[in-house]
């Protein structure tokens, strides 16, 4: 049986577990998850940095292979257990799906990162509400990017939902949640009615709303 570590309200323990449900993998039958990181702790332990030198979650055991990176492990899940073809396939889905998740990583999330650190895992006294501020705001303009791409497909991978669809939409429900929460503290949130038509359309056809957060985990 395959093993996950990692804490359920991790962003990117919640991709992988995203994915695990649309293969139709379920926790207890074809895997075990073990709660690690923040106050779980484990991930410093010396067995837990044998298999993943950086001490972060998720890390995915399955036989003798052992991986760590989210975006890695769902891509490795993919290729292995989509018995039922329920993510596309063909050199054009595949990339168009892979763009979107380096785009994640590359520029959505790093000021969105700001944001969400200062905002749920910074002690108040410590945040720099100005770096705060900034951060949402360049998040809103980014996302107008990925309103404009959505404007003109069903999914931000194409015509198709796909891996890319999770990460991406995780990370922009960190972005509304973090509106919600803390309005005052990251300015107005940019009204992008493709997006939210995404993210709808994702509620109703994924198990999008099964991993996402309903409410910030926030650290005091």
């Amino acid at each position: 049986m395959m093993r996950l570590w990692g804490r359920k309200s991790s962003i990117n323990v919640q991709k992988v577990l995203w994915c695990l449900a649309e293969l139709g993998l379920k926790e207890g039958k074809d895997f075990e998850r073990i709660d690690a990181g923040l106050h779980f702790g484990l991930n410093n332990t010396p067995e837990f940095l044998k298999m993943n030198p950086n001490g972060l979650v998720p890390t995915l055991e399955d036989g003798d292979l052992v991986l760590w990176e989210s975006n890695t492990i769902m891509r490795y899940l993919v290729s292995q257990y989509d018995k039922n073809e329920r993510f596309p396939k063909g050199v054009a889905a595949q990339y168009s799906s892979e763009k979107m998740m380096d785009w994640q990583l590359a520029t959505l999330w790093p000021p969105l990162r700001t944001a969400f650190l200062g905002l749920t895992r910074t002690p108040e006294k410590d945040r720099n509400y100005d770096a705060i501020y900034k951060g949402y705001q360049t998040t809103n303009q980014t996302l107008t990017l990925l309103d404009r791409i959505l404007s003109e497909q069903d999914y931000c991978s194409g015509k198709h939902f796909n891996i890319g669809d999770i990460v991406v939409a995780l990370g922009v429900h960190r972005w509304v949640l973090l509106n919600d929460t803390f309005p005052e503290k990251t300015g107005p949130r940019s009204d992008l009615k493709n997006v939210d038509r995404w993210l709808n359309q994702l509620r109703a056809e994924t198990y999008f709303g099964e991993f996402a957060d309903k409410e910030l985990n926030i650290v005091k």
